[in-house]
């Protein structure tokens, strides 16, 4: 049973009493990064499993941009003001049920259902119990905030659809960023020989992560010095000198790209089965259980989380901006409230 030994074993910190209203960063319609504006909105009630959880802080993500952008997750949003943001890392204000697994007071971080719900840019979130995880007693959180959409990304990507093993070529594009640090560190972790692409500043960081090859994407022609590669993590695609198709030309016959960024390459499927590759695409499944086993790695030191920048609640825009400025080494992490 996955809920067996969840309990705490020690008293919990009692929870003040829940507010009406809470302060959130809402988005009327979309629009560029100075659409985004604190406003008072209602706290969101939770039903059935969800779990309603105080924001610490809460992680910013490329989907949650274009989702601002009116690309993403826009499609599915039903009504306006909208409140955005997947990642979350708090405290439970109201479980549903007294022997819940995560009873109130208990520090838990995970992922919201964006756009079903509101979001994390918010003092309040309600998220479905199977996807949260207790919090890595290791990490602050601010860390933790950085964690859930990154990790469980790249976990599924690395573990789940590559099957990374010993002696397996995993070529990781944009090693440095939030999903690829992760992936690094994750293919390195199964044993797999890790080649990623990076900026000269973010070169040596990428060997601690765990890669036994970098290269300067700013000087070298990745496809001119690797080949017989299994399988390539692409977070790129062919948005920028493209690196997607280029990519095929590293894979071995019968390889395995795997094309991260929605519609940043609409014909790799075909691109690749005409030189006998195997492709697919990936989204995000917010599974708790595959986060907590994140979590004993976070808690071991076999992995590790990178926040750059932390911005308060109130700068949210700021944090869009220097997020769509594509050179963030590992998190963008959004301050909501005190611990």
């Amino acid at each position: 049973m996955r809920f067996r030994s969840t309990r705490p074993e020690t008293a919990l910190q009692p929870v003040p009493p829940v507010p009406e209203t809470m302060r959130a960063v809402v988005l009327d319609a979309p629009g560029a990064a100075d659409a985004l504006r604190i406003a008072e909105v209602a706290v969101p009630v939770p039903v059935l499993s969800e779990v309603l959880v105080r924001v610490v802080a809460a992680g910013i993500n490329p989907i949650d941009a274009k989702t601002r952008a009116g690309r993403g997750l826009s499609g599915a949003i039903s009504s306006w003001p909208a409140v955005l943001g997947l990642d979350v890392s708090g405290v439970v204000v109201r479980a549903p049920f007294d022997a819940h697994p995560f009873p109130v007071g208990t520090e838990v971080y995970g992922m919201a259902t964006v756009p079903r719900t509101s979001g994390s840019y918010a003092e309040y979130v309600v998220v479905p119990t199977l996807s949260l995880a207790r919090k890595p007693a290791s990490l602050s959180h601010v860390e933790a905030a950085g964690v859930p959409v990154a990790a469980l990304t790249a976990w599924g990507i690395v573990v789940e659809t590559a099957l990374a093993h010993q002696g397996q070529r995993i070529l990781v594009h944009a090693g440095s960023g939030g999903v690829g640090h992760f992936a690094v560190q994750f293919a390195a972790y199964f044993g797999a020989h890790v080649i990623a692409t990076g900026s000269p500043r973010n070169l040596d960081w990428l060997r601690e992560l765990g890669a036994a090859e970098v290269i300067d994407y700013t000087s070298v022609r990745f496809e001119e010095v690797v080949d017989d590669v299994d399988v390539v993590i692409d977070l790129i695609g062919n948005v920028s000198d493209d690196t997607g198709t280029r990519s095929l030309e590293v894979l071995r016959p019968g390889g395995l790209l795997i094309e991260v960024p929605t519609g940043a390459w609409p014909g790799f499927r075909e691109a690749a089965a005409e030189r006998g590759i195997r492709s697919t695409d990936y989204k995000t499944i917010p599974d708790g259980g595959a986060l907590a086993t994140i979590t004993r790695l976070l808690d071991s030191g076999a992995v590790r989380v990178y926040v750059e920048h932390v911005f308060e609640l109130d700068d949210a825009a700021a944090a869009h901006t220097e997020l769509e400025r594509g050179h963030t080494r590992g998190k963008i992490v959004l301050s909501v409230s005190d611990d």
